[in-house]
């Protein structure tokens, strides 16, 4: 049987976030003026790691952090084939999603701090010392290969799931449902996914996005 899994809010932030990824790496590297685009790609990626932070406890049922905790002994059940796998994150997913998050949040919070020595400068760059920036700078570049290594792997996985376990992935990221297989599907319960919980992912994006914005313009702009 099928059953909701993954809210809209949870798939359109996922999605959103590959785009803003793809147009950051892409405009880091055309160079030039498309570097301003880099830094719009930046902010975007802020405002929505943070929307997806506050999502985890405030989300439907498999969106929140409470459905997939960071459980090591659970990591090695599941690499045992002793855990029973539910219609969430696996326990080994559930780590490849707070790695994903600290890192993804880290690379947009050290790029508001950071320069490039010619000609761009991050938003916030102004408000801490040279040595600060330089060295921020530094971070950011370090934990971008540190980034798409954990893609890297994030890919990788799918593809091992979709081609050897036979398990869709994408698919229910695109939906929202999943195929729940045997008696365990009588057991689990429908991710919520109505107009009051789109409603207050709106209201949450649209305070967090408001936020990124204040801080780029306001709290940047000089006095």
């Amino acid at each position: 049987m099928k059953i909701r899994v993954w809210d809209l809010p949870t798939r359109l932030f996922h999605w959103a976030l590959v785009i803003c990824l793809i147009g950051s790496v892409v405009s880091v590297y055309l160079g030039g003026n498309a570097v301003e685009w880099h830094f719009r790609f930046g902010y975007g990626a802020l405002a929505l790691v943070v929307f997806r932070i506050v999502w985890g406890f405030a989300g439907s049922r498999y969106a929140r952090f409470s459905s997939f905790p960071p459980d090591p002994r659970a990591v090695l059940r599941y690499l045992r084939g002793q855990h029973v796998a539910g219609p969430g994150h696996n326990p080994l997913g559930a780590f490849s999603v707070y790695a994903l998050l600290a890192s993804l949040l880290f690379q947009a919070s050290t790029g508001l701090f950071a320069n490039d020595s010619i000609m761009w400068d991050g938003p916030l760059r102004n408000l801490v010392s040279n040595d600060t920036s330089d060295l921020l700078t530094r971070l950011h570049k370090l934990n971008r290969w540190l980034l798409l290594v954990l893609i890297a792997t994030h890919l990788g996985a799918i593809t091992y799931y979709t081609r050897v376990r036979k398990e869709r992935l994408i698919g229910p990221m695109v939906s929202g449902d999943k195929e729940v297989i045997g008696s365990a599907g009588a057991k689990v319960t429908e991710a919520g996914d109505g107009a009051a919980v789109r409603a207050r992912a709106l209201l949450i994006l649209a305070a967090v996005a408001a936020a990124v914005w204040a801080l780029v313009t306001k709290v940047a702009a000089p006095v």
